[in-house]
Order: C-alpha cells, then structure tokens, then sequence
C-alpha cells in the first residue's frame, strides 16, 4: 500500500512526544482524525480503496483524516466506521479550565486557533 501525505505527516507528528501523547489520550480536539486514519490503515486500506467503498473521492477522505478538519458530519462517520467494521460513539463532557487551557495552546501550535 502506497504512504499517503498524511501517512508521512502522521509518522513525523509520532515522533513529537507532546503530539503522541496527544494522539493516545482519547478525547482530544483532533483525535477523531488520527482514529480514522489508524483504522483505515488497520484494515490495509488505501485513501483512495476506503473512498471507492465509500462512493466518495480519495480528498474527502483525506480532509477527514486531517487533524484540522472539522466538518466531519455523524452520517459520514457512520457510513466509515461501518466500511472499517467499527462504530461511532460520541460523549459531551464538562471542559475543566486546565483542558481549556490545553486545547486552547495545541489549536494554536497545529494551526486550528479560533
């Protein structure tokens, strides 16, 4: 299977402890990226043989698996997590000040500030 943009860029982010950190604490701002990314490559899936599954094109799924993407609709992760033999589970939590804090400082480091 041919690396992908976001394969390299993924494996550089893995060497940054604070990123990798980030990347195994779920929960986190942009993980649900980097989820996508991991299980699409779990199932020995390309972008582009993921996306003909999907009916869709290999760009939206890499704009899915962008850490700064955050137009990912519920319908869509379904339809992924059903090609990649998963499923879709979302939580609201309470934001303590410190986390604020946190997300406020990695927006700003991966360029997602708002």
């Amino acid at each position: 299977m041919k690396k992908t943009n976001f394969d390299a860029y993924s494996e550089a982010q893995m060497r940054d402890p604070t990123f990798a950190e980030r990347f195994r604490q779920p929960g986190k701002a942009w993980d649900v990226a980097l989820q996508l990314a991991a299980l699409r490559r779990k199932a020995g899936l390309s972008q582009k043989e993921l996306a003909r599954q999907l009916k869709t094109t290999q760009q939206q799924i890499s704009r899915l698996e962008s850490p700064g993407y955050e137009g990912h609709s519920l319908s869509m992760l379904r339809r992924v997590a059903r090609v990649l033999n998963a499923k879709v589970r979302l939580t609201f939590e309470p934001v303590s000040a410190d986390r604020r804090t946190a997300v406020r400082k990695a927006r700003t480091r991966f360029g997602t500030k708002r």
